[in-house]
């Protein structure tokens, strides 16, 4: 990608459904790209089931503020993250929601909305953990943030050694993704 980047996100839904996975992987993934990236996590009370959220920035410049209060894109996995973070989305961003889990009231017309049916694809792949990475490739497929090269190679460091049966189907999963992400707009 080339000129200037820079592009936040909000990671949202409950624990255990791998959203601070992905954040991770995403701002690693940049910064093997040579960007400037935070990522930040928020954890609810509970261990488990429980709410999370992440912030990630990427930036081709130095970051200011790691704090996002209105995100050009969202990725909500549950119900109580669309309706915590989709009126947070900045007029003209993109919301990706897991349709599988969520069922939205009155739409707004100024954000775009990608309905992601990530658990059933998840499932289909035989591996229900993997929705994150449905979202994920949906994500990049709309924002083109960083290559597929280095979301790969930050999978493999991000699992680690031996993990190689688990990064199959990540990849998978991030390859069905992006069919469902819309064609990336010009900025």
């Amino acid at each position: 990608m080339s000129g200037p980047v820079y592009e936040d996100v909000i990671m949202a839904g409950f624990g255990g459904q791998g959203l601070m996975f992905i954040g991770r992987l995403l701002a690693y993934s940049a910064m093997m790209e040579g960007r400037h990236v935070t990522w930040i996590p928020s954890y609810g009370p509970e261990m488990r089931g429980g709410t999370a959220n992440c912030t990630v920035v990427v930036s081709s410049d130095p970051i200011g503020s790691p704090v996002i209060a209105h995100p050009r894109s969202a990725i909500v996995m549950n119900q109580p993250s669309y309706d915590t973070f989709e009126p947070r989305v900045s007029s003209g961003g993109i919301l990706l929601m897991n349709s599988s889990l969520i069922k939205p009231g009155e739409r707004r017309g100024d954000i775009a909305v990608v309905e992601v049916p990530a658990n059933e694809v998840a499932a289909e792949l035989g591996n229900d953990r993997v929705a994150n990475m449905v979202m994920l490739g949906a994500y990049l497929a709309a924002r083109r943030l960083v290559s597929d090269e280095s979301i790969f190679e930050g999978l493999r460091y991000v699992l680690g050694e031996g993990r190689q049966q688990i990064f199959e189907v990540d990849v998978k999963a991030f390859e069905r993704g992006k069919g469902y992400g819309p064609t990336p707009k010009s900025r």
